[in-house]
């Protein structure tokens, strides 16, 4: 997250956003892999806005947590 390259999301690059649901929300958050995981994934790069140019990974990673209702992982 210190660097430029990996505190952005390309919420246009299908790689990008294939490594968000294998290594956040599988990984990470223990999600069983379904179509469900990439509608969300959808539904927060919209919210975001798609001219967004820069998605900040945090804010995504936390907007795909609120969605999954995985705040508990977090202890939050």
């Amino acid at each position: 997250m210190y660097n430029a390259d990996s505190e952005t999301v390309a919420g246009s690059d299908p790689k990008e956003l294939e490594t968000i649901k294998n290594n956040f929300l599988i990984k990470k958050l223990g999600l069983p892999d379904s179509s469900e995981l990439d509608e969300k994934i959808t539904e927060v790069m919209e919210r975001i806005g798609t001219s967004e140019r820069k998605k900040y990974r945090a804010v995504v990673y936390y907007m795909l947590v609120k969605k999954f209702d995985k705040e508990s992982v977090y202890g939050m």
